[in-house]
């Protein structure tokens, strides 16, 4: 049988090599503090259209990461809502999409306030507001009780399985998440970033609830970095850089997970995808500037609001090609409308038709001018 990190005498007394990781942490302080820059430097609408796209991003990935695909426009709706946004008509939202939402926002919009024992059962509940992960029903709001054996992580077909981790017994994970929220709520010298990647692993490996330990250690991970910014806007998802390297990520928590304390690979790989994270930001900049300017190129254009919700939908999230039946289903509107509304925006120069190809006429929006 494997030995675990938590079987050892020393745990949980991690330790890492300072000179190994110090210019690795110092150049990615300064990424995060180039970036940090000249995201503020936005004016506040495009600021803001920022900051809804990386938190939008940050919880479809955290989840993607698990397996759950969540709707992005609900997603996007429920946020705004949430941060009083005006992005025009907002979708219904189902309340298992609210509750990953709420528990995203509190964990970095009030990233300040002390993380207990009651936030993190309010976080599981909302996760789950059923009761249930998928057809399971799980304990909510509560810490694991062992009633369905013990805490694994396993693949592999029924009857094959690999156990790739085996969590604390579950007696015991009332006393260990006493010690990790000690610790976490203790205002030391440890750099924040260096907090964010040892919460992350430490949270993971105690595994404290039935289901979802994946997703709030991601969300104490962006609690701990939004301290070290010292700002609830976030301008860059770290679990949209996990998700593409998911196989690296479960590689290097097993990996870590059954070797001693000295945790300096994991800070590593951290470091280095949240580098990563700061370069995806990029593209989330480029895309709020291309809206930004789309729009300016087409203010003296009056538009309803059902084609303005439809062109949104276009410019960010939208999969596949746009065509008069689908914008009539994302309009709520007939057919004969949709088709009436896209020949409008033809004329103003805003949708262009496709070249033909497939059963169905397409449309794409006109290339915004630099």
């Amino acid at each position: 049988m494997a030995t675990y990190i938590h079987t050892l005498a020393d745990w949980p007394k991690f330790h890492w090599s300072h000179e190994i990781l110090a210019t690795k942490l110092a150049a990615v302080r300064h990424h995060q503090g180039r970036l940090i820059g000249r995201m503020e430097g936005l004016g506040f609408p495009l600021r803001a259209e920022a900051v809804l796209q990386s938190l939008t991003e940050e919880i479809l990935t955290s989840n993607e990461i698990e397996g759950e695909v969540l709707n992005r426009e609900q997603v996007r709706s429920s946020i705004a809502r949430r941060l009083g946004m005006d992005i025009g008509a907002l979708a219904p939202v189902d309340r298992n999409i609210e509750g990953v939402v709420e528990m995203m926002l509190d964990a970095t919009q009030n990233y300040v306030a002390p993380l207990t024992k009651a936030r993190l059962f309010d976080w599981h509940a909302a996760l789950f507001p059923t009761g249930r992960s998928g057809m399971t029903k799980i304990r909510v709001g509560a810490w694991r009780d062992g009633r369905s054996g013990p805490m694994q992580v396993v693949s592999g077909p029924l009857g094959r399985e690999r156990v790739h981790y085996e969590a604390p017994a579950a007696p015991l994970v009332d006393r260990e998440m006493r010690a990790f929220l000690a610790w976490f709520n203790d205002e030391n010298s440890l750099d924040p970033v260096l907090r964010a990647a040892l919460a992350h692993l430490w949270f993971v490996t105690i595994h404290p609830f039935d289901d979802g330990n994946g997703r709030i250690a991601r969300a104490i991970a962006d609690m701990a970095l939004a301290r070290s910014e010292q700002s609830p806007q976030r301008f860059y998802s770290m679990s949209a850089q996990i998700r593409i390297e998911r196989k690296a990520y479960y590689d290097i928590l097993e990996a870590t997970q059954k070797g001693d304390l000295d945790i300096t690979t994991w800070i590593e790989w951290f470091l280095g995808c949240l580098d990563r994270a700061f370069d995806g930001a990029e593209i989330i900049l480029a895309s709020v500037l291309m809206r930004a300017r789309f729009w300016e190129m087409h203010a003296g254009v009056a538009l309803q609001d059902r084609q303005r919700f439809v062109l949104n939908r276009l410019l960010g999230g939208f999969e596949g090609k746009l065509t008069s039946s689908k914008y009539a289903k994302l309009a709520k509107c007939s057919q004969d409308t949709a088709s009436r509304d896209i020949d409008d925006l033809i004329a103003h120069g805003i949708l262009t038709k496709d070249v033909a190809g497939g059963r169905s006429t397409s449309y794409s929006l006109v290339p915004v001018q630099r």
